[in-house]
């Protein structure tokens, strides 16, 4: 399965995706846990150890690192939401399951195509062909389309205000590279920081 599904935990949102990776459950223990592989396929860079109990700090917000249990489970809570990394050895390689719960249902489809835009470059990172993160959200905006319509969800918009996602695609795509280009050069953003360092 590619696709993430949307469910409910605990009586918030949960986005749950899977994928079958072809490569030992310590390789990939490896891309979902090590600062350094995260910065290659991870929406920011996260300094942790990762430890049960350590505190992380991001752009005002924070969060904690809720479990660890190499090389299956890694939990952590940030700016009020839930993140779980499962990974189970396969005959054929590793099944990694990745749960995000939050509690604005709206927002699902942008957070699904965001964190599907973001899984799809963990297959190449792991077979040694990392994938940009521009070639990587080329298709944002049909994805985003397509969880919109599968969830029934989208944030509403004010009178006046742009059309959807997707609608003026060709208009947004030049500017928006322009500036994660821009975005990239800044130092550490964004950058999760361990409490204290």
């Amino acid at each position: 399965m590619t696709d993430g599904t949307l469910g409910t935990i605990d009586g918030r949102s949960a986005l749950v995706f899977e994928r079958l990776l072809a490569h030992p459950i310590e390789r990939v223990w490896r891309a979902v846990s090590d600062p350094t592989e995260l910065g290659h396929w991870f929406p920011a860079t996260v300094d942790w150890l990762p430890e049960a109990g350590e505190v992380l700090q991001a752009l005002g917000m924070t969060g904690e690192v809720t479990e660890v249990e190499p090389p299956r489970l890694l939990a952590w809570v940030f700016a009020g939401d839930s993140y779980r990394f499962e990974l189970t050895a396969e005959d054929d390689g590793c099944r990694l399951v990745f749960t995000h719960v939050f509690d604005n249902r709206d927002l699902a489809a942008q957070i699904a195509t965001g964190w599907a835009s973001y899984l799809s470059r963990l297959e190449p990172l792991l077979a040694g062909h990392p994938v940009s993160e521009d070639l990587a959200h080329e298709s944002w905006a049909e994805l985003h389309e397509r969880y919109a319509e599968r969830f029934g969800v989208d944030p509403p918009r004010a009178a006046g205000s742009p059309p959807p996602c997707g609608q003026r695609r060709t208009e947004l795509t030049e500017p928006f590279r322009r500036c994660l280009r821009y975005l990239r050069r800044l130092p550490a953003v964004p950058q999760w920081r361990r409490s204290g360092s």
